[in-house]
């Protein structure tokens, strides 16, 4: 086994991932915000709500579009680079992708063609219905991701054949109704409104900034404000959420985004602010810390211990002694296909993952070649291969965290300031909003790291090691169709901000306002008054 093709075959997949991950979230936010400005038109019957509707519809088009082409390579990169993965648990993986396909996707992409070409073809209430559907359907089709992404972490519905050495999907509402892609689910979406709603605050700070657009930009603001406000809470309320489903299901990755390597004494407990973990020696160099914080952040308790690393790379090892023993009675099982060979592998078939996780230190990758003498050393290995990344969870995680908490600041602030009239003399709110459009595809990128990298040593959790999940490809190969790739997806983004400056530059294709418009908003070009010399009302259609 080649451990470059493995490191490069994540690699390529990983940055698949974060190329197509930074359309994903503002698609599924700007599909709500749409719909929600469109409802605003359709009760008020204002032309400026059409025009805003018409408007982040093209930047949303824009998303949309390179976020399909970026995302269908990723789903061909499970049979091309990782097809033991596919073998292993296509049958359980592929089933909501395959939903995921024939029903969210093609539903999004065909209302998206009658709500951005039937603006004067259907209804207001039509229309609207149409808009609401694409939303739903952007949803569903993270629904379904994310469920498949959920079984990977926490694999619950399916059941391992071995004649077959495949798992097989046994129940699939277990699989649907898995408590951690809910969770990722609501996280996620969520962020993803967050990222919405800093891109209409930034664009439409950049007109107020220039005095461009006035009408449409403060009212896009206004609504985008708000918008994120209640997005961000939600998003840091649902983050503590998955964290506890997280620090139910997989103890290990808590304790990696913490830095924790020994059991924790309540209620005194420190939540380290900056840590340098040192993973050879299983402590922290250094950190930060307050005290009477990690406890109750966890548990939600003040009385409960969190469980260290060193314990649990400790618990792990009886696992693996276990695991090798069933992996062994397995294999002998595939060549003799005798009933007390099966009865043996059965007896540590729930531990069968740990033992596949061995076979990376074991003499020529074969667990066969494990003697009495050189047992418990690759048990040792194998344990301290077991748990993830510390520093790259513990920075992660504080980056994603950090943002959040900025987000909520800066929405909170802007929402103040909008709905008191103040925004346009508060030139730092938007500065600073317009400067921060990027941050949340920065956010949502970390909090996938977060998310995949603390699950490793697994693509699936304690059932299927990562190492042994890639397909066997010459290291030339997984160059150039790395370097290709890069490529290929770098003119991508640039094809995105390309088009997404140009459209935003140019702005909505009508410009202007009344009178009792501005009145309405309570605004004015800087001195609180409103011009003298407004502009006359126009036809916002």
């Amino acid at each position: 086994m080649d451990y470059l093709v493995v490191e490069l075959s994540r690699l390529q997949f990983a940055l698949t991932v974060l190329y197509h991950f930074q359309f994903v979230p503002l698609t599924l936010g700007l599909s709500f915000m749409l719909a929600a400005i469109e409802t605003v038109y359709v009760v008020t019957g204002k032309d400026v709500y059409r025009q805003m509707a018409k408007f982040w519809g093209k930047l949303f088009l824009i998303n949309f579009a390179l976020g399909v082409a970026t995302g269908i390579t990723m789903e061909f990169e499970f049979g091309t680079n990782w097809s033991l993965y596919s073998h292993a648990v296509g049958d359980i993986f592929g089933a909501p992708l395959a939903i995921e396909g024939l029903m969210a996707f093609f539903m999004e992409s065909t209302f998206i063609g009658l709500m951005m070409f039937g603006w004067n073809r259907m209804s207001k209430y039509g229309h609207l219905t149409v808009t609401y559907l694409v939303a739903l359907g952007s949803n569903l089709s993270a629904l379904w991701i994310l469920i498949a992404n959920g079984f990977m972490q926490h694999p619950v519905g399916d059941k391992f054949n071995p004649d077959t050495m495949r798992f097989e999907l046994a129940n699939f509402a277990q699989v649907v109704f898995n408590s951690k892609a809910q969770a990722e689910f609501v996280h996620t979406t969520v962020a993803g409104y967050v990222s919405a709603a800093m891109l209409v605050m930034g664009i439409s700070a950049f007109y107020l900034l220039r005095q461009r657009h006035r009408a449409f930009a403060l009212r896009s603001f206004r609504m985008a404000a708000i918008f994120g406000v209640t997005a961000t809470m939600a998003v840091i309320t649902l983050g503590d959420a998955s964290g506890r489903t997280d620090y139910l299901m997989q103890e290990a990755k808590v304790a990696a985004m913490e830095g924790i390597w020994d059991n924790t004494k309540p209620p005194a407990a420190s939540w380290d602010i900056v840590a340098w973990p040192n993973q050879k020696e299983m402590k922290n160099d250094f950190a930060i810390g307050i005290p009477y914080v990690l406890t109750p952040l966890l548990t939600h308790t003040m009385n409960e211990p969190v469980k260290g690393l060193r314990t649990i790379v400790d618990e792990n090892k009886p696992k693996i002694d276990r695991g090798i023993d069933a992996a062994l009675a397995l294999k002998k099982y595939s060549e003799t296909q005798d009933a007390t060979d099966l009865a043996a592998y059965q007896v540590n078939a729930k531990d069968l993952g740990y033992g596949l996780l061995a076979t990376e230190f074991a003499p020529h990758f074969d667990l066969s070649n494990i003697t009495p003498e050189n047992r418990q050393q690759i048990i040792d290995k194998t344990a301290k291969a077991s748990i993830p990344d510390v520093w790259v969870e513990f920075y992660a995680f504080r980056v994603m965290v950090a943002l959040g908490f900025f987000f909520l600041f800066l929405c909170a602030f802007g929402a103040y300031y909008s709905l008191n009239c103040k925004l346009e003399s508060r030139r730092w709110v938007l500065r600073l909003s317009m400067w921060s459009i990027p941050l949340p595809v920065l956010a949502t990128l970390y909090g996938w790291v977060t998310a995949e990298a603390g699950r490793q040593p697994w693509t699936v959790y304690e059932k299927l090691p990562t190492f042994i999940s890639a397909s066997n490809h010459s290291v030339g190969y997984m160059i150039f169709s790395l370097a290709g790739f890069v490529l290929l997806y770098s003119s991508f983004i640039a094809v995105e901000l390309y088009l997404m400056f140009k459209f935003a530059r140019k702005g909505p294709e009508d410009d202007g306002g009344d009178d009792a418009d501005m009145a309405a908003l309570g605004t004015s070009g800087g001195a609180g008054t409103i011009p003298s010399a407004a502009p006359a009302a126009k036809n916002w259609q």
